[in-house]
């Protein structure tokens, strides 16, 4: 870039829009031909029949940044040339902008190969486990027929000529979405047939990566607001149970929670200890959720009651 600037600034015959245009857009053709070399339909399509969709979604990843960063170079350059370079960058870049967008589709695909592999390790337990786990193993073996059925595609999926790619991507993202409403509906249903606050936590990261799938993220926000809900009459039951027990144990109560076999103030410890335990690893497990629940007020309410109780056990 450095070079096509000084052209511009001292040749007398090549420093036009046109002739600008035209080399500018032979080095972006160059790139997307370069960038084909590392992903084109042979490359990903192994990489997803080999179990290792994440190594082609990091080479398209790698893709998309020499394109961007050629990109930002070229403005980088373009203001050094105070601005002289006035072309319509949709001119410049209509084929490099085609490639991103083409990367980004089947960046999308590998997503979502490495985000539905998790299916195979998911057992659900509780009264409806068994019908709920193998309504799972069927939506598992259908989305990789879905995936087989997309990659029997007769043309380079890289190539942003082929125009086909937009109907066949588009009925796979639409088998796609009616396998995602109907996890959705086993997650709930797994969700209200879990009968402990534990056991709801374990279920959605059971489901961890396809709690991100917009559809299922829909279905389960008011599960969320559920769960925020149910820990916090937890926290309250913890606080009253602290209450009424610390009375006992500073009388020294034959009825106070502490355990026959211990001290008075080793047990008085222990007993303490026990009770951050059961709110302790709900709120590690809160913190780790998604943005959407945390932004939430019930959820900032949850952390004040989670934080005075937790300095009146300290």
């Amino acid at each position: 870039m450095c070079t096509i600037r000084l052209i511009w600034m001292y040749s007398q015959h090549y420093n036009t829009p046109a002739r600008l245009l035209v080399l500018i857009r032979e080095i972006c053709n160059a790139i997307i031909d370069m960038c084909r070399e590392q992903v084109d339909s042979d490359k990903i399509f192994g990489a997803i029949k080999n179990e290792d969709p994440g190594d082609a979604h990091s080479k398209l990843n790698a893709c998309m940044d020499y394109c961007t960063k050629f990109k930002e170079t070229y403005y980088y350059y373009k203001a050094k040339a105070k601005n002289a370079w006035k072309i319509t960058p949709s001119a410049l870049f209509v084929r490099l902008d085609a490639f991103i967008e083409r990367c980004q589709d089947i960046m999308q695909l590998t997503q979502t190969i490495q985000q539905f592999n998790k299916l195979k390790k998911i057992e659900i337990g509780n009264t409806k486990g068994k019908a709920m786990s193998a309504a799972i193993v069927t939506i598992e073996a259908e989305f990789t027929q879905a995936v087989e059925t997309f990659m029997l595609v007769t043309y380079d999926i890289m190539d942003i000529e082929k125009k086909q790619f937009a109907d066949d991507f588009f009925k796979f993202r639409q088998r796609i979405k009616e396998l995602e409403r109907r996890l959705a509906s086993i997650l709930t249903q797994s969700f209200d047939d879990s009968d402990t606050l534990i056991g709801k936590f374990k279920l959605l990261e059971s489901f961890e990566g396809l709690l991100t799938r917009e559809i299922i993220q829909d279905e389960l926000e008011k599960k969320q607001v559920t769960l925020l809900e149910l820990y916090k009459a937890d926290l309250k039951t913890v606080g009253q149970i602290f209450q009424e027990g610390r009375v006992l144990v500073d009388k020294q109560d034959e009825n106070s929670p502490i355990s026959s076999n211990m001290p008075p103030i080793a047990g008085a410890l222990s007993w303490a200890s026990g009770l951050f335990e059961r709110i302790k690893d709900p709120m590690e497990r809160l913190m780790t959720m998604q943005q959407s629940l945390q932004d939430r007020e019930e959820y900032k309410d949850v952390v004040k009651l989670f934080n005075s109780l937790q300095n009146n056990l300290d």
